[in-house]
């Protein structure tokens, strides 16, 4: 017999007891959805925190230093010096200082200050939208200047120009020379659209600061990223003659370990997923027992004209993957459109990798209706035309 004609027979079957059929597959069609859902998810969230992390290079490292004690601060100049140590191409100190009023005119708002250098704009891959940012100049006078976030320009100013108007910042007046394309945060959670920056030696004296506690330190280039970070390491413990008073914080780590724990929990979601799978193909394999003892009759007739064992086991096998593969296409077409349709499920909208998970799912759901389906063609393959007598 050939598959073409065991496939209009199987289809037949199918047809004749839709809610039955519907009903088989629903397992399927959960478990299917399911590991596209949760594999999107996944992946989708690792090139997510790829793309977070991508603006601001995974060649940069950041100083921290902890404590209250002058063993554990360090100036600016004698940070300034590592810069010319090989490996390293700039160094940004900065001082934060958050929730400081900020006045202009009548109205008065909260921002983060930070104090820093004209470095700091490139290493954290920002870009100025009007005038400019802070210049070497700039520090060495201890201007009063400041460049300001998108957030503090439209509080302050609606759509009008703030270039070289005064914002009054603790009790200090600044004249602005640049505002920021919006960014949004940082690695350390700073939001760079409600900033006010401005020169750290003048941030420091005005706002009676000490040493600088954070440092942001960007290596040439990747591949010396770990270099730059043992330089650090022994340059600190120099310093203060300990490694408690410290912590470098090496952004490509992150991203590996995220990415790690992301990809362990969605193998752990998707063995979940799977398990609904094989829940699918258990109850596939029930009904079609429950259909062999219903055509009992139907196989010893076709046993008794002719039949052979391998064409019932193949008709009984063929309905078996039907069923199951019917439910894997349903199952791909909920998937992959949830994971486009929703963008918390795929926050980076790839279709390429909904699709080939989709497609492996489903090739894998139509394996699991052959796995479960062959016992049932085997016990439908041996009955014997005698059996058709048995029918009741």
């Amino acid at each position: 017999m050939r598959i073409w004609e065991l496939f209009q027979m199987a289809m037949a079957t199918v047809r004749s007891n839709p809610m039955r059929t519907v009903l088989t597959m629903l397992g399927v069609i959960i478990g299917v959805s399911s590991v596209i859902t949760l594999v999107s998810i996944g992946q989708g969230t690792s090139k997510s925190i790829e793309k977070q992390y991508e603006g601001l290079g995974t060649n940069l490292l950041t100083v921290n230093l902890l404590g209250n004690g002058r063993a554990t601060q360090l100036k600016y100049d004698e940070l300034m010096e590592l810069e010319g140590t090989s490996g390293i191409s700039a160094i940004a100190p900065t001082m934060t200082r958050g929730s400081t009023s900020i006045k202009y005119d009548r109205t008065t708002q909260t921002y983060n200050v930070i104090g820093t250098n004209d470095r700091y704009l490139d290493m954290q891959k920002g870009k100025v939208a009007s005038g400019r940012f802070l210049a070497a100049a700039d520090l060495d006078f201890r201007n009063h200047v400041a460049v300001i976030g998108t957030e503090v320009a439209t509080k302050f100013f609606g759509k009008d120009d703030p270039i070289n108007e005064e914002i009054n910042v603790n009790g200090y007046m600044y004249t602005i020379i640049g505002v920021l394309e919006s960014k949004g945060s940082n690695t350390s959670g700073t939001s760079l659209d409600s900033s006010v920056i401005v020169p750290l030696p003048t941030m420091s004296r005005d706002f009676k600061l000490g040493n600088i506690r954070s440092t942001y330190v960007e290596a040439a280039s990747g591949d010396q990223v770990s270099k730059v970070q043992a330089v650090l390491e022994r340059y600190l413990y120099s310093k203060f003659k300990s490694t408690s008073g410290y912590t470098i914080f090496n952004s490509s780590e992150l991203i590996t370990a995220r990415q790690a724990a992301s990809s362990t929990l969605t193998n752990q979601l998707v063995a979940v997923a799977a398990i609904s799978l094989l829940v699918g193909g258990i109850g596939i394999m029930n009904i079609m027992l429950v259909t062999v003892s219903e055509r009992t009759r139907e196989i010893g007739i076709r046993k008794s004209i002719g039949a052979k064992r391998r064409n019932i086991l193949l008709q009984f096998l063929v309905e078996a993957t039907l069923i199951s593969g019917m439910g894997g296409l349903i199952g791909l077409i909920v998937g992959v459109g949830l994971s486009l349709a929703w963008p918390y499920i795929n926050p980076s909208q790839e279709t390429s990798l909904s699709l080939s998970v989709g497609l492996y799912a489903f090739l894998f759901s139509a394996l699991v209706g052959v796995i479960f389906g062959l016992y049932p063609a085997n016990k439908a393959s041996k009955l014997k035309p005698i059996d058709a007598l048995r029918y009741d």
